[in-house]
Order: C-alpha cells, then structure tokens, then sequence
C-alpha cells in the first residue's frame, strides 16, 4: 500500500528526507482548507501558532500510517507548496 511506503526515506546531506505521495499532498490541502474554514485557527497573516499540531492530528486520523510530524515534516512540506503554488499563480497571472 502507499501508506506503508510513505515512511521510506532517502539520505541526504541534512539527514533522513521523506517522500511525499499525492495522497498526503491531497489529504494535506484538503485539512488545511478545513483548517481555515472552521476559523477557529486563522490569524490576520495566516494561521495562529498551534494550527500544526491540529494539523498532524487531523492527519493521523486520516493517514494513520504517514507517521507525519508537524515540526518537520508539515512545516517543510507545506513551504514546499507555497513555493511551488507562488510559482504557478505568477505564470497565471
């Protein structure tokens, strides 16, 4: 299953990298949509400062075998895709 792969890693210079799957980036971008549309963890520049760990454990609800973190690996992951989500909304616009 996906799941169970997602806890593969590869080395790199910093350590242990993991490999994301389009199922947890899809799971990811749909809580933090729920995240935001509760409300109860927005701020006027964003998210208040718990909103990773609500975060890691909506997840774990829904992906019990990611094993996913927040300090690491939500906090690189979702810098990540607002890198990659700036770039495509400039080539939009």
């Amino acid at each position: 299953s996906s799941f169970s792969q997602s806890s593969v890693s590869s080395q790199n210079s910093r350590g242990t990298k993991k490999k994301w799957f389009l199922e947890e980036d899809v799971t990811l971008v749909a809580c933090i949509v729920d995240l935001y549309n509760v409300g109860i963890y927005n701020a006027n520049t964003g998210f208040k400062v718990d909103y990773l760990n609500k975060l890691e454990r909506m997840l774990e609800k829904v992906l019990p075998h990611a094993m996913l973190k927040a300090k690491y690996n939500l906090e690189s992951r979702i810098r990540t895709l607002k890198n990659d989500w700036a770039i495509i909304y400039h080539m939009l616009s």
